[in-house]
C-alpha cells in the first residue's frame, strides 16, 4: 500500500493560478480606489474654491460689478479696504481665485456671470486627464 498524502504539481500550479487571479483582482480595484480617491477630492477643492469666491464677492458689496466685469489683476497691499478700492479689491480676489483654480486642479478653468441678479460661479476641470474638461462644480445665490 502505496499512500501519498502529498500536493502534485498540477495542483500547486492551479492554486497559483487561482492566487494570481484574486490578486489581479485586488490590484485593478485598488487603482480603481485610488481614482475615485482623487476625483473626490477635485470635487471638493472645486466646491472650497468656488464657495470661498461666493464668500469673498458677499463680502465686498461695493465692488461686486468688478467680480463680473472686471480684470483679474494682482494689486500688491489689497488685502482690506485700508489698502484699496472695492473695485481693486474685486481684481486681486479675481486674480487669486484664478491663480488657485488654475494651480489646484487639472486643467481648472473658472467663470463668473450674473443673470438676473443671480450670480452664477462656474469650476471646471479634467477629471480624468485626457485633456477635455468633464466635471463641473455650479453655484448659484443672489445679493
Amino acid at each position: 500500500m502505496n499512500k501519498n498524502t502529498g500536493f502534485t504539481l498540477i495542483e500547486v500550479l492551479i492554486a497559483m493560478l487561482v492566487l494570481a487571479v484574486g490578486l489581479l483582482g485586488l490590484a485593478a480595484l485598488q487603482a480603481s480606489s485610488l481614482r475615485n480617491a482623487q476625483s473626490a477630492y477635485n470635487q471638493s477643492l472645486a466646491t472650497e474654491l468656488a464657495y470661498d469666491l461666493a464668500d469673498r464677492m458677499r463680502a465686498n458689496i461695493p465692488g461686486i460689478v468688478t467680480y463680473i466685469t472686471g480684470p483679474a489683476t494682482q494689486i500688491v497691499n489689497c488685502e482690506n479696504t485700508l489698502g484699496c478700492t472695492s473695485a481693486q479689491m474685486a481684481q486681486n480676489d479675481l486674480y487669486k481665485w484664478n491663480l488657485s483654480v488654475n494651480t489646484t486642479l487639472p486643467s481648472g478653468t473658472p467663470s463668473v456671470t450674473v443673470a438676473a441678479n443671480v450670480y452664477t460661479i462656474t469650476v471646471s476641470w479634467d477629471d480624468n486627464h485626457d485633456g477635455i474638461t468633464d466635471l463641473s462644480f455650479i453655484t448659484r445665490f443672489q445679493i
